[in-house]
């Protein structure tokens, strides 16, 4: 073999090792695409689960609000509902007063009567 056909298996060979090279190249361009592909979408999933936690705490902290306003108002209710019973017990008193002065008159008059 002589130095020009032994120079051509070396281009060739060097061409071959280049063309290798760019295959691996190209491969790991696709692999790191593929990574970033990857966290990109896992940064997405993390975006969207912090968006549902948040959504969530302001739906708790409306539920606590709303819950602590029914409280609120519960107790409001029992205490309008303390007043009528004492407004009714007075009511009550009065027409029992008016019961005994209405006996007490006509049990007078009976008297007077006879």
């Amino acid at each position: 073999m002589g130095t020009r056909e032994k120079a051509q298996d070396e281009a060739e060979s060097a061409r071959n090792e280049a063309e290798q090279c760019r295959r691996l190249a190209e491969e790991a361009r696709v692999i790191r695409d593929q990574h970033r592909e990857a966290l990109e979408t896992l940064r997405e999933g993390r975006e969207r689960l912090r968006d549902a936690g948040e959504t969530a705490r302001a739906a708790g902290e409306e539920a606590r609000i709303a819950a602590e306003t029914a409280r609120h108002m519960a107790i409001q209710a029992v205490h309008a509902s303390i007043a009528s019973l004492h407004t009714a017990l007075e009511h009550m008193k009065v027409v029992e007063q008016m019961r005994r002065i209405l006996r007490d008159a006509q049990n007078m008059t009976k008297l007077d009567t006879n």
